[in-house]
């Protein structure tokens, strides 16, 4: 008998098994500031919402072990004015097992897979928050965590163009 299939092909080696089970998540630090109650407006007002998001990845003591912070900051003003209604920091982090991701492809799966995983939980805190400090509920959009790679990968690549000339 010999090792190839009854089709004559060559056997194909075994893929790669790529493990991401989430270990554990926490909120590391939260603010939210009503700034229309502090200043004792009332009335409805037309938001203007601004989000800003930012990627953090840390390698833990532990094996095969990250750390990933996904950071919002997310700001409401008046259309009209400007005025601000709330801002919203919040940090994020999921504790990650990664398992048989080749080492050169671990950065990008760290900032893009990870908070794929934990965006509904982040998603959910921040319509909790914002519903309980007296706004209608904010749904974030859906974040395309691929994209915000791709945009900080040619933002560092533009800066250190500028820096070498």
């Amino acid at each position: 008998m010999s090792d190839t299939p009854e089709n004559g092909a060559a056997a194909q080696p075994a893929a790669a098994q790529v493990t991401n089970r989430v270990l554990a998540q926490y909120i590391r630090d939260m603010s939210f500031e009503n700034i229309l109650a502090q200043k004792g407006v009332t009335g409805d007002a037309q938001p203007e919402i601004q989000v800003q998001v930012n990627l953090d990845a840390r390698k833990r003591g532990t094996e095969n072990q990250y750390e990933v912070i996904t950071k919002l900051n997310i700001t409401s003003k008046t259309k009209e004015k400007g005025d601000p209604l709330f801002v919203l920091e919040l940090e994020y982090a999921g504790v990650f097992l990664v398992q048989g991701v080749p080492e050169e492809q671990m950065h990008p799966f760290l900032l893009i897979e990870c908070p794929r995983m934990t965006f509904p939980f982040v998603r959910r805190i921040v319509s909790d928050v914002t519903r309980d400090g007296g706004f209608p509920p904010l749904n974030l959009d859906t974040i395309d965590f691929l994209a915000l790679y791709r945009s900080e990968l040619a933002r560092r690549t533009e800066a250190e163009k500028a820096k070498a000339n």
